[in-house]
């Protein structure tokens, strides 16, 4: 009988679905590229997700976050991307965490159980101890490396950490993971120049609301949500590699 993994079966097969089916994956940052990783892998049959994030959705979301609409704005970011992907597939099993992972919340978030883990997360620091624990546990993982100020989405790679170039956050990352004597992280990272930004109008009476606003990145729809869609295709290809070299 037909169902809506029909189609993914052709393509890999009866073993590496009922392989995805039974697999549970955490992501940390449900924004711009954590969404994207979600969807794909719900609509790949991923029986169990984990979603970390302590924000909620704004305005400002809408130009990139799959989950931002008009009707979910103040929404938490976790339990609109639930709503969502139980809407795609009724049977996933969804745990969501409304908060934010650093080094004191590690403990209540990780769990051995995970097959795969997605650092979608903004804060250096918080990328650091993720990896850095996940190591320790041996829980295989993929971080995203810099989307902001980016415009060509044909300029995303995969590759290790230490072999990245034109990225700066992947530069602090490499430096401080060598520190760590972690020698080897799987990245998804952008070769493109960042953009320099354009200047917002300027306003006499919010000054610095504005000066604060052109600190933010720029980003556009096309570059975070492809970033996401790669990583996803990273971690099923992990999780049924073994299926597929049969």
């Amino acid at each position: 009988m037909l169902d809506q993994f029909s189609r993914t079966e052709i393509l890999i097969g009866s073993d590496a679905l009922d392989k995805l089916k039974s697999s549970k994956v955490a992501v940390f940052g449900i924004g711009g590229v954590g969404t994207f990783v979600v969807e794909a892998l719900v609509r790949s049959a991923v029986g169990e997700l984990v979603l970390i994030d302590d924000d909620d959705i704004d305005i400002t979301n809408l130009n990139r976050q799959i989950h931002a609409t008009m009707k979910t704005v103040g929404m938490a970011k976790v339990e609109a991307m639930k709503e969502r992907a139980l809407e795609i597939n009724p049977d996933v099993k969804i745990t969501t965490h409304k908060i934010l992972y650093n080094k004191d919340s590690a403990e209540s978030l990780l769990e051995d159980d995970y097959d795969y883990v997605v650092d979608a997360i903004d804060m250096v620091s918080s990328k650091l101890d993720l990896i850095e624990k996940c190591k320790a546990r041996n829980i295989p993982i993929i971080s995203a490396m810099g989307a902001g100020n980016k415009f060509d989405p044909t300029k995303l790679e995969v590759a290790d950490i230490n072999d990245t170039i034109m990225c700066p956050l992947a530069k602090v990352m490499r430096k401080e993971l060598r520190k760590r004597n972690i020698k080897k992280v799987k990245v998804v990272y952008s070769k493109e120049q960042a953009v320099k930004p354009m200047e917002l109008e300027k306003s006499e009476s919010d000054s610095t609301s504005n000066k604060k606003k052109r600190q933010t990145p720029g980003t556009m729809s096309f570059l975070p949500s492809t970033s996401g869609l790669i990583i996803a295709s990273e971690v099923i290809k992990d999780l049924i590699k073994d299926y597929l070299e049969k």
